[in-house]
């Protein structure tokens, strides 16, 4: 059992990494349960199934830490639109239940397929074909949206810029990553997001808020099909891969603000596109 919390360990370190940069978090946990099975309890497919999803809530737990002013919507302290002037109202701040009823609508596209087609989405495209094929597509993808957008103004430089129209379509762009893994919730996310005129920041930070009930919801699903009764070591090596996976979160997210602040997105939509090309070749040589 040593071995499968050592496994564990790993696995919330490539969950943490991969979550939020634009590479696929489910397209890694795919290929590393491919190389690297994780084998727990008397059921471990099911218990996999539910793991790779209900590890996320480590990275979720990061986004809350780190942004907490940001998305917390009740308090007198820097609150730049209260409700009322005065009493219960002045606590009550505005522009993030905004920014809430916002992440919402975005929600919705990949809530309704998610808890509809959940099952049937794994058995149909839960392969290192698909995760090769949406690698290389959305990486090329990144390199096209950057270019064309090198030396323009992004329209919206701001959350509160952000419109209901826009939540929309930032949502049908996060309902492509919740068919096709390999795709990555933040990569399609923050695609759609530059494509109709968003900032890198706020669309990373917006990818970020956006994660919060998307997974949390998720979580919550896969968590309901496979019961709520844990042996000891399942409990323990969930619990493992969620804080080991909260810890990195925090030291990728600090990274990847720094990093957009002075780069683009490209180095990642190069490197899916070397990943997707081993992953294919792997899967051919029948390597995994």
């Amino acid at each position: 059992m040593i071995i499968e919390f050592l496994k564990a360990i790993l696995f919330g370190i490539v969950e943490g990494i991969t979550e939020w940069l634009p590479i696929s978090s489910t397209g890694h946990m795919i290929l590393l349960n491919e190389i690297l099975p994780l084998r727990v309890g008397d059921n471990p497919d099911g218990f996999y199934s539910m793991f790779e999803v209900v590890i996320q809530l480590g990275a979720i737990l990061a986004v809350v830490l780190l942004f907490w002013n940001a998305i917390w919507p009740f308090g007198k302290k820097d609150n730049k639109e209260p409700l009322t002037k005065h009493g219960l109202g002045a606590w009550i701040k505005c522009d993030i239940f905004k920014l809430w009823f916002h992440i919402l609508v975005s929600c919705v596209p990949a809530a309704i397929v998610g808890v509809l087609f959940d099952e049937k989405l794994e058995e149909l495209f839960y392969n290192y074909q698909t995760v090769a094929i949406m690698l290389i597509l959305f990486g090329v993808i990144f390199i096209l949206v950057e270019n064309h957008n090198k030396g323009k103004n992004a329209k919206i430089n701001s959350l509160a810029d952000i419109t209901y129209t826009s939540a929309v379509l930032i949502g049908l762009f996060q309902l492509i990553a919740a068919v096709f893994p390999g795709t990555s919730r933040s990569g399609a996310t923050i695609v759609g997001a530059l494509l109709i005129g968003v900032s890198r920041s706020v669309a990373a930070e917006y990818t970020f808020f956006l994660a919060i009930p998307v997974m949390f919801g998720a979580s919550l699903l896969k968590l309901y099909k496979f019961g709520f009764h844990f042996t000891a070591v399942e409990a323990g090596i969930l619990i493992v891969a969620m804080i080991v996976a909260f810890v990195v979160s925090v030291i990728v997210i600090r990274f990847l603000m720094d990093y957009i602040r002075k780069h683009d997105f490209k180095i990642f939509g190069w490197y899916r596109i070397v990943l997707g090309a081993i992953v294919l070749a792997a899967g051919l040589a029948g390597v995994i």
